[in-house]
This record gives C-alpha cells, structure tokens and sequence, in this order.
C-alpha cells in the first residue's frame, strides 16, 4: 500500500544533516528489494527485482504482518544477518544517523528454529564492521513475538540476558497487540528488568489506550507507537508528566492503515501537550521512508519548524538506553554540531 500523501516527498538538506538517532527501527524491516534479491540469489532462488518488489504490497496490519514475514524467509544463515546490519549501518550513516537502538525479531528466529547463537554472531560481526566503517553506534533489542506467547517471549527474554554483554541493551514485545494484551507478559518483563534489561513495548498501535497503560504496568520505559492515547486525556497527562518517551512512526502508521490519514496523526497533539516524542522509521524499506524523510514529514505535515525538529533529534538521544556517559558525549556532540 502506497500512499500518495507522502510518496512524493523528500528531506531537505536540514533534516538529513540533523544530527539524530533513531530508536524504533526492526532490523528486518530495514532490507530493502535489492537485498532481498541478492539474499534470495545467495540461496539459490530464483526471480527479478519487480517480483521482489511484489512481496513491499500489503493492504493493512495483517498484511504488513505477513509481508515481514515473507520477508524474514531469505534470513537463513549468518553471514545473511551480517549483510543486512551493515547494509542498515550504510543507510544510518547516510542520514545522519549517529546511534540507532535496533529490534531484532528473535522470536521468527527460534519459531523457524534457527540457531540463533550463530546468528547473534552474524549479528555482531555486522555490526563491529558497520561501527568500523561508518561509525555509527548501535544496540540490540531482543523482540518477542506477543501472539506467540509469553513462554516463547520468556526464551527471548533470556537470550537478551545471556548476550547483556555483548551490545544487547533491551527487551520489548511486537506483533498483533489485539491477539496478546501486555498483562500476559507480567512475569517476563519481571524477569527481563531484575536481569538488568532496559524494557520497551509496541503498544497503542493497533489496540487502544489500555494497551498503553499496560505497557506502563510492565514498567516499560519507552511506547512504541502509542498511536492511541490521545484517546485517554488522562493517560496523555501522565506520559507527558512522567515524561515517558514515545516513538512515533508516522509513515507506519499510515501504510499499515493503523491511521487513516495522516493529517489525524496526533504527534502534534502530543508535541504541544508535552509528551517526549521521537520520531523513528519502523521498518524503513517496507514503508519506503527513511528517517530523514520522517523529519521532512512531520515539518511539512504538522509545523514543526526548525527549531522543534531539533528538540525532537535531541529527544532521540535523551531518551536512547545509552550509559550514561556514552549519553551524554552524544548530547554534548549534537549540542555542538545541531546549533550550528
């Protein structure tokens, strides 16, 4: 699904040299068709690039749903997820992108079975060659596939643990929100958060308020989406007060049909009440966005000037699962860099 309220646009210059970082963005969703051809090619497949482009086209969440997956089919080795973070790493670089906490669905990987301890290394080696040659700094968040159950998630949950070490810095829950409400996920969060694991949750992006609030009661520290609350005045209240960061992914939202058009986004709504908003682009080659574009978007659709789109790029570092040293080099850079 194609939608020509945004198709034709493109970042300016300002926004694609805005210092940033982007905390909403699934590894997988990032392969755009050229890749997936050359992986499906890598595995003995066969087709053109048209007939990839086929598997982009979906008509609304199940859809997408179904799109991601057939998407993850080509993922079959480790040395395929050491291409796709590089490649992403690339991307990043290109658009300003200084730090990016990334999902990978390690929920599809041990639902196919897969090796993942392998894996994880394809992972890292992609990831230490994308820093070398780009630097561009990236983190892991082991994604649980919510319909799948919460004894699935709790395998999730305790791979991101044993790899706490090794750049894996959070824990979250994707997937149909309406199949699996947040309350299933109370022990595994628990056990997420005393392993030290930062915890974030997709949450009011194809399910209501309440989806978000239980988000809260799993003590996630950041909402995915949060399409939702401006249904509840209330609950725009206490993110605002608590300042709890959400991560706005407006092109997703629109491809996905989650919302309508895009001029009923609340982003500015949340913006003006003082909800700690970042701007991200979800799966960016399945969307066709790019972060930069995102920026472009919300200035061109919502009023954001300048000035605001650099208190929303100084959000995404302030509101990142970063040390707090690491954090704060970031903020003195961008600080340095964005006032220019």
């Amino acid at each position: 699904m194609i939608s020509s309220e945004t198709s034709a646009l493109l970042p300016t210059s300002f926004a694609l040299s805005l210092p940033k970082a982007e905390l909403h963005l699934h590894l997988e969703g990032s392969i755009d068709p050229p890749t997936l051809l050359e992986l499906k090619q890598r595995h003995g497949g066969h087709g053109t690039l048209a007939q990839v482009e086929q598997l982009y086209q979906y008509q609304d969440f199940n859809g997408f749903l179904m799109a991601f997956k057939a998407v993850t089919e080509d993922l079959r080795v480790p040395e395929d997820h050491e291409l796709i973070t590089y490649r992403l790493m690339e991307k990043l670089k290109a658009e300003s992108v200084l730090h990016a906490e990334v999902y990978v669905s390690v929920g599809v990987c041990l639902w196919r079975k897969q090796d993942f301890d392998a894996i994880f290394e394809g992972l890292e080696r992609g990831r230490q060659r994308g820093e070398r040659d780009f630097g561009v700094s990236l983190l892991w968040i082991f994604d649980a596939v919510r319909h799948f159950g919460p004894v699935e998630a709790q395998h999730v949950a305790e791979l991101a643990a044993r790899y706490k070490e090794r750049n894996v810095v959070g824990f979250g829950i994707g997937g149909d929100e309406r199949r699996a409400g947040p309350e299933l996920f109370r022990d595994v969060y628990a056990y997420a958060a005393d392993h030290g694991l930062r915890l974030t949750a997709h949450a009011g992006e194809t399910a209501g308020p309440e989806s978000i609030w239980g988000a809260l009661n799993l003590r996630a520290e950041r909402i995915g989406h949060g399409l939702t609350a401006w249904q509840d005045s209330e609950l725009v209240e206490e993110l605002a007060t608590r300042q709890v960061p959400v991560e706005i992914c407006l092109t997703s939202n629109l491809r996905t049909g989650c919302c309508r058009t895009l001029a009923e986004h609340p982003v500015r709504n949340y913006f003006d009440q003082g909800v700690m908003i970042t701007l991200n682009t979800d799966d960016p080659a399945m969307f066709c966005t790019s972060l930069a574009r995102e920026y472009y978007l919300a200035q061109e659709t919502f009023g954001f000037t300048d000035e605001h789109l650099r208190e929303l790029a100084r959000n995404s570092f302030e509101a990142s699962f970063l040390p707090a040293e690491k954090k704060l080099g970031f903020l003195n850079l961008f600080d340095a860099t964005a006032a220019r």
